[in-house]
């Protein structure tokens, strides 16, 4: 942990002396994800988004935005924010992988802080740097962040980690139910967004933050639910883009609206899944791990954590040989579902890093056709089934972030960017060095790259 806190420490060092040859297009941005929405909604002429097409019309606006393995939301939001893949960032997951040790099943723990969960510097904390503000409203892997001015995040117990200040701001508004005691279970998702949205408001317009960051989640949960382009997946859509304008308003209301660069993304696409494939329940048919009650996985020597359309495979006894591991993977190529079996020596190339780089990581990885999803249920003879029965839902992402469906929205407008603009498909590493740039700041660890073609005047350097 120190060793990387020096490392970040060095890298912000770099940033603060380009600062002076910077310049600086825009006093503010906002960015705005609404999770689960992929690029082909902003073509649908279904979607109930007058907002988000207005800024599109008025701003820049991508054919696509790739993003990055695995295709689910905490990797994706991290990328966003640091111009990074999960090889160099270090989230693989809504949380870290831990394995238990041997014969002992691989979890997913959300409770930990950013400091923890990111391996480079983000753009909060070169803002800070610079003597920027800075506010997250339910942006993952942001707790306990110490250069985040107004934070609310996404991780459980939000409240207990929520900048004491705009948690009081907030109670003092009436925002929460009375006797509300769980953030998360007390509420529904519609009023979620809806406390998310009036926490940046009154963030906008009470310190008006150099960079505010804005995570919608309700979009994301209805299409899991009932799947995208429904008439469910219209509502939610239009949910969200009442959002975008009630957030454009608190710009207005603050006075800073033709100084602000509004950018809207998402951290994934989606797609139907009405098949599921259960990987577990093949590798208990094989012997490799037994089932207990509703199929859940005991005692594996072998077992995959899924992600939607990827299936993280981790060996889980050091006994295994070398000819059972083949054996396992061997099970999976050519099955019914399974576009292809990943091995470590080639997750590079996906942008995932090696388990003996970082021991989160899978021992293979599995990604599913368009169509399949991977259940975690062990039990049962049938092995490709009906999705949701064998626990699969409606709409899924995590698939190879080459799948075209998976591409994300993106959207930018305002100070800084040019007019009238469309880009081809575009990487969301791009959007950390391109918010910096219209920040007048400089973000030399991104893989990606300023979007110059969007800006006004490329940034000087």
């Amino acid at each position: 942990m120190l060793a990387r806190s020096l490392a970040i420490a060095s890298c912000l060092g770099l940033i603060t002396t380009t600062l002076a040859a910077s310049e600086r297009l825009a006093a503010h941005v906002v960015i705005i994800c609404i999770d689960g929405c992929p690029a082909y909604l902003l073509e649908d002429p279904k979607s109930p988004i007058p907002n988000v097409r207005q800024l599109a019309h008025d701003g820049v606006a991508a054919a696509g935005m790739r993003v990055v393995n695995p295709s689910v939301t905490w990797p994706n939001h991290t990328s966003l924010v640091t111009g990074l893949r999960p090889d160099k960032h270090g989230v693989l997951a809504n949380g870290i992988l831990t394995r238990h040790g041997t014969l002992a099943t691989v979890t997913i723990d959300p409770r930990h802080d950013q400091a923890e969960l990111i391996h480079g510097p983000t753009l909060f904390d070169v803002a800070h740097e610079a003597g920027l503000t800075t506010a997250a409203i339910n942006w993952p892997c942001t707790r306990n962040s110490p250069t985040i001015d107004d934070n609310f995040p996404d991780v459980p117990e939000a409240l207990t980690y929520t900048t004491p200040r705009l948690r009081d701001e907030l109670a003092a508004e009436g925002a929460f139910p009375p006797g509300m005691k769980d953030f998360i279970k007390d509420l529904s998702s519609p009023q979620r967004d809806q406390i998310w949205t009036e926490a940046t408001r009154l963030v906008l317009k009470r310190r008006k933050p150099s960079l505010t960051v804005l995570h919608l989640l309700n979009v994301d949960g209805t299409h899991h639910q009932f799947g995208p382009q429904t008439p469910s997946g219209h509502t939610a859509i239009a949910l969200a883009d009442a959002c975008v304008g009630r957030v454009l308003d608190a710009l207005n209301e603050a006075g800073i609206r033709d100084q602000t660069a509004v950018l809207i993304v998402a951290d994934h696409g989606f797609t139907l899944t009405p098949k599921a494939i259960k990987p577990n329940a093949l590798l208990r048919r094989e012997g490799f791990l037994t089932a207990g009650r509703d199929g859940k996985v005991e005692e594996p020597r072998a077992h995959v954590v899924p992600e939607g359309g990827m299936g993280l495979l981790y060996f889980t006894d050091p006994g295994l040989t070398a000819e059972e591991q083949q054996r396992i993977r061997r099970l999976f190529e050519g099955h019914e579902g399974i576009a292809q079996v990943v091995e470590p020596q080639q997750f590079s190339q996906f942008g995932l890093p090696n388990p003996k780089a970082n021991e989160q990581m899978a021992d293979l990885a599995l990604f599913a056709k368009d169509g399949f999803g991977f259940s975690g249920k062990a039990d049962g003879e049938v092995i490709v089934a009906s999705g949701e029965p064998s626990g699969v839902v409606a709409g899924n992402h995590g698939f190879d972030a080459n799948l075209k469906k998976m591409n994300a929205v993106f959207v930018a407008s305002g100070a800084g960017l040019k007019k009238g603009v469309r880009l081809d498909e575009i990487a969301n590493i791009d959007v950390a060095p391109t918010v910096a740039a219209l920040l007048g700041l400089a973000l030399p660890t991104a893989e990606g790259r300023v979007l110059t073609e969007a800006l006004i005047a490329p940034p000087a350097r």
